[in-house]
């Protein structure tokens, strides 16, 4: 029996009995964890409400073995918030639909629960913050976070040079399952061939270029966004049920 304290994202709930519950986090040392919560269904459950989506907490957590995620799930023992991102987020519809959509696609991205996945977690985190905060706009907030997530787990898009020979960009074609951008010698059937503001927005939110995506007109905005989830699509494999419901500007 072991006790294991760690700090993480909740990505989501499910009910368990007629009080517990199923949590799901994202931590920063053992990667996706799930873990029982008992009682926190109850009324008076203070411990309940620092177990919802979108939280930032700190956790204990209580395994039967030597490891945290064995045969059997954890106890969630103790928890106390770090920062409450869902204040920020749940009351608007539009911070509420990209979040749901960046917690998916964090859980997608960490398929093998107990294997440490720092950067996704310290991306997911950042960018939960920025979306509480409103500092720039959600669906903005969003794309860049699919394109890092996308960037750290090794599947970076290009948005200028020739992803196929690297000839210098920018270049007109753009290939999701050739990986960005292509020159016209390496155009493969299916490219398409999006505005250059469109592929300079992509390559903003990439690098945190804030300045100018936050300057991008809606149009490329919303031609921007559909390359980012064509892309994440491809290399995913299904798409994100969540990402339907995210307000294109």
């Amino acid at each position: 029996m072991s006790l294991f304290r760690d700090d993480g994202i909740v990505l989501r709930t499910q009910k368990l009995g007629e009080a517990d519950r199923i949590i799901t986090l994202l931590t920063r040392g053992h990667g996706r964890v799930r873990a029982v919560a008992r009682g926190v269904r109850r009324t008076k459950s203070k411990f309940g409400a620092r177990l919802e989506p979108f939280s930032h907490v700190d956790v204990q957590f209580f395994s039967k073995g030597s490891e945290l995620v064995g045969r059997g799930l954890p106890l969630c023992t103790q928890s106390e918030t770090i920062a409450p991102y869902g204040g920020g987020i749940v009351t608007d519809y539009a911070r509420y639909t990209a979040g749901t959509a960046m917690l998916e696609t964090a859980e997608r991205f960490t398929d093998h629960e107990g294997e440490p996945a720092v950067q996704q977690y310290l991306l997911l985190v950042g960018g939960l913050r920025t979306l509480a905060r409103g500092e720039h706009a959600p669906n903005l907030v969003l794309d860049a976070f699919l394109l890092r997530s996308l960037a750290v787990n090794g599947y970076a898009p290009t948005f200028g040079d020739c992803a196929k020979c690297g000839m210098p960009g920018p270049n007109r074609f753009f290939s999701v399952g050739s990986g960005g951008s292509v020159c016209a010698d390496c155009r493969v059937p299916g490219s398409v061939v999006p505005s250059p503001q469109a592929l300079e927005l992509l390559g903003a939110l990439l690098t945190g270029d804030w300045g100018t995506a936050d300057a991008c007109e809606p149009r490329y905005v919303r031609e921007g966004s559909g390359l980012v989830s064509a892309y994440l699509h491809w290399h995913l494999e299904r798409g994100l049920r969540s990402l339907r419901y995210v307000e294109k500007t």
